[in-house]
């Protein structure tokens, strides 16, 4: 049993060697554990300093791609390599890397393929309120969306069977956290989460400039997966709306018609027919997007089949 614990990097140079000295040496049941950075176009000298403390492997683009590209170049470089249990951690030395233990057992256990470290949010003292609530309500909206049960889908520190990060796709380019736990939910992947503890601050986090642009991109992130997952639930509801809406008003309508005061109520027919057409069009855009989701489903199929296929570990030399 091969672990391969990845860490995306950019400009990691002074806090590196924390998380690299808080990994696990051994663990039971595993029976090779090696480690990965994806060096996303850092311009000071991670790379130097990871070579230097001994990382095994290092993955390293020109220039800088996002938390989501680095993420999934460093899943399939660990495929390559032959990782059976893949582990994402952070390079800033936010969790605690004593628990990796405890996020790889559930996989060791064969009770999930996917494990996601809960951290204690309320208890962490450099959060603010704000955050804090913030960081409840992301997750709500994710396992609404995802119809799953994880408390923390912020959480990076993840680990993964070999056959859930082939099945794999993070189509945004802003993080992976949220999108891949709402396609494991609707592709039926047995996920699960474990209690983590979270190591003092290093250094602000580097994904979001304010809380308020982090919302905003997440909940972008979220709807476009909801609706790529689930496009005839998404667009049948919206529809369904101005269908009612469009019924009330011609209702309304009617009801001033018969009381002969039909002519003084001529821009409430016109609105609704108009949402009426509108109600009718979007549900047609659901119909479609179901068809277009169905073909996604063969081809995430066929993606998985032939990942697999040239994922096979290489030779190292």
């Amino acid at each position: 049993m091969k672990l391969i614990i990845q860490i995306p990097c950019y400009n990691e140079e002074e806090t590196l060697e924390l998380a690299y000295n808080d990994l696990p040496r051994h663990i039971d049941g595993i029976d090779t554990i090696e480690y990965l950075i994806i060096n996303d176009g850092s311009k000071d000298k991670t790379v130097e300093k990871a070579r230097e403390l001994g990382f095994h492997h290092i993955v390293s683009f020109k220039r800088n791609k996002g938390l989501a590209k680095g993420f999934m170049a460093g899943l399939d470089a660990c495929l390559h390599l032959g990782a059976d249990i893949i582990v994402n951690t952070d390079a800033d030395n936010q969790y605690c890397g004593a628990d990796i233990e405890k996020l790889v057992r559930p996989i060791l256990d064969e009770k999930a393929d996917i494990v996601i470290g809960e951290r204690p949010i309320d208890q962490t003292e450099h959060f603010s309120w704000k955050k804090k609530k913030f960081q409840h309500l992301g997750s709500w909206v994710v396992r609404v969306a995802s119809n799953s049960d994880i408390p923390d889908a912020p959480s990076g520190f993840r680990a993964y069977t070999r056959d859930a990060a082939l099945r794999l796709n993070v189509v945004n380019e802003y993080t992976y956290t949220l999108e891949t736990i709402i396609q494991a939910g609707h592709n039926k992947m047995a996920m699960t989460s474990v209690p983590i503890r979270t190591n003092a601050e290093t250094r602000p986090s580097r994904l979001f400039s304010s809380m308020w642009r982090y919302m905003k991109r997440s909940a972008a992130v979220i709807t476009r997966s909801f609706v790529m997952y689930k496009p005839l639930k998404f667009f049948l509801t919206i529809g369904t709306i101005l269908l009612l809406l469009g019924g009330i008003l011609g209702v309304r309508f009617l009801v001033f018609f018969a009381m002969g005061d039909g002519s003084g109520h001529i821009q409430s027919l016109i609105l609704t027919a108009i949402l009426i057409m509108m109600g009718f069009q979007t549900v047609t855009i659901g119909l479609l997007g179901d068809t277009i989701a169905a073909n996604r489903k063969i081809l995430e199929d066929i993606q998985y089949r032939v990942r697999k296929a040239d994922c096979e570990p290489e030779d190292e030399e």
